[in-house]
């Protein structure tokens, strides 16, 4: 459901969490927040407060919102329990449709990643080609935690604007 940005500033702060609520999987304190800084002048500046609530987070809450993700190609997704969103994404990047050694190749990347970080591996897969994930899967699996919280954030962050431009017009 698209939403104007107009419609959204006069939104009450619980209709806007609510517009909002799928922009950050499973994270609606997001919005929450952001709507206490209503009206916003643009789209960009309702996107820029919404990266701002997720980087002034407790890490105990980013870390909350990075475990939220759904593995790539993972046991929800096989079962078809992501949400709309995540479904959607990881087909746009074909993670539906994977090999047999692919998918066993993913799972074994799911599986030592968490392992390493405690948490799962987050890429923003619109912004990748089924090939790009792989070889991001693989260098990322060598960083320290600090570089994979950070690059996590980042690539939530970068979802997050492709989720909210699909969700609010902008004008």
């Amino acid at each position: 459901m698209l939403i104007s940005l107009q419609l959204l500033n006069a939104a009450a702060p619980e209709s806007f969490t609510e517009a909002l609520s799928g922009i950050f999987e499973h994270s609606p304190w997001i919005p929450q927040r952001a709507s206490q800084s209503v009206p916003f002048e643009s789209f960009d500046a309702l996107y820029d407060t919404l990266c701002t609530v997720v980087d002034d987070a407790e890490e105990a809450e980013q870390l909350k919102l990075i475990r939220a993700h759904p593995d790539l190609s993972g046991k929800l997704a096989v079962a078809g329990k992501l949400t709309e969103h995540s479904t959607e994404e990881q087909q746009s990047a074909r993670l539906d449709q994977l090999s047999p050694e692919r998918f066993e190749e993913i799972n074994a990347m799911n599986d030592a990643y968490k392992a390493r970080f405690a948490f799962p591996f987050i890429i923003c897969v619109k912004d990748h080609t089924q090939d790009s994930i792989f070889e991001n899967f693989r260098e990322r699996l060598r960083n320290d935690i600090s570089t994979e919280l950070t690059a996590a954030l980042t690539q939530i962050k970068r979802i997050g604007w492709h989720r909210l431009t699909g969700t609010v017009v902008q004008s």
